[in-house]
């Protein structure tokens, strides 16, 4: 979630804002533990992991909710601590991102993330990295507690998060299950199927939560108003893998901070599922040849194909049309909320590189 729209001076100030909050984080989840007679140990291994795995990467879920939750709150809702409830909510969604990706590193056989080795990759971790991401889920609900236990919003945040975190698993089971590694099937490849895994592994909890998150903070809990923004937020989301899709075969590693690995990984990427639609018979027969094989010349003849097809192009004309179309969204569902929040994530992931 970052882009051209994401420069300036407020922009700075805001990461750094956010930024600052981290080390609070880490203390309120370890410092009682640290010296702990019996799980001191324990606890300093979570000390690691949390930054090791937490910081470093745009932060523009977390710092989402805090903007959200500045556009959203009235005069009596901005005091300092409401504040510092919505830094350390935005820090949640980071800590569950980190999850996440902690254990898909490992389900996807990745080797690097936000440009240094995974975590599972580091020596001495390997698949203790599991319980690690258990860690890192069970962290985001001790800090809900600390910082909003006593809050009216409580229990729609703790509901929101559980609701999300499994929508997030239920999308991360289709993925897999689609485009098992060990067995390239193109068959299971449609653009429906794709659609449903977009939306539950990354719309709901990348675009969804973060925004829904600070509408319950300022107390905004109608189904309508929650109907509305998911509306537009889901749409984005889609919107947002799509270009994720595009980047892990045509993006800088050197920007992205990972190298793409959909095609040997045998992912069900937007580029994959818009070659098969277009595809001669030959074609698709090259494809299934080459598809989800780790050899790089088996990877060059599908990356060959796309470009054959102009699946790049496809992409620039998907991107614009989208864009506008979220412009339309915003336009329909934002007539009580905020439309400034919606422009301002969809400025901020228009043309991304990263």
């Amino acid at each position: 979630m970052n882009g051209t729209g994401s420069s300036g001076g407020s922009g700075a100030a805001e990461r750094e804002e956010f930024a600052a909050f981290f080390p609070q984080i880490v203390r309120d989840l370890t410092e009682d533990g640290l010296g702990h007679p019996e799980v001191g140990d324990a606890v300093a291994r979570l000390k690691e992991v949390l930054e090791y795995n937490v910081p470093g990467g745009k932060c523009n879920r977390g710092m989402t909710v805090v903007a959200a939750f500045r556009q959203l709150a009235g005069p009596g809702q901005r005091d300092p601590e409401s504040l510092r409830c919505a830094l350390a909510v935005g820090w949640c969604i980071e800590l569950f991102q980190a999850f996440f990706l902690v254990a898909d590193d490992i389900m996807d056989e990745s080797l690097t993330r936000r440009g240094h080795p995974c975590w599972y990759k580091r020596e001495g971790i390997g698949l203790d990295a599991i319980n690690d991401a258990f860690l890192l889920e069970s962290s985001v609900y001790r800090l809900l507690k600390k910082y909003c236990g006593g809050k009216p919003y409580y229990l729609h945040l703790l509901e929101l998060f559980l609701q999300t975190g499994y929508q997030t698993e239920l999308g991360q089971v289709l993925d897999l299950i689609t485009a098992p590694v060990s067995r390239v099937d193109l068959s299971r490849f449609s653009e429906q199927r794709y659609k449903a895994i977009v939306k539950y592994k990354t719309a709901f909890y990348s675009f969804y939560l973060p925004v829904a998150a600070a509408m319950y903070m300022v107390g905004i809990d109608s189904k309508e108003e929650h109907d509305n923004a998911k509306a537009i937020l889901l749409e984005m989301g889609e919107y947002f893998q799509i270009q994720d899709d595009y980047l892990d075969c045509y993006g800088d590693p050197a920007l992205t901070g990972k190298v793409g690995t959909d095609i040997q990984d045998n992912k069900c990427s937007w580029l994959v599922v818009e070659c098969l639609r277009q595809v001669t018979p030959e074609q698709r027969r090259i494809l299934e040849e080459n598809y989800g094989c780790k050899e790089p010349e088996k990877v060059a003849k599908v990356k060959e194909l796309y470009s054959a097809l102009g699946l790049e192009a496809a992409f620039r004309e998907y991107e614009e049309r989208s864009y506008r179309r979220l412009q339309e969204l915003i336009g329909q569902h934002a007539r009580r909320l905020p439309r400034d929040i919606f422009l301002g994530l969809a400025q901020k992931i228009y043309k991304r590189q990263k």
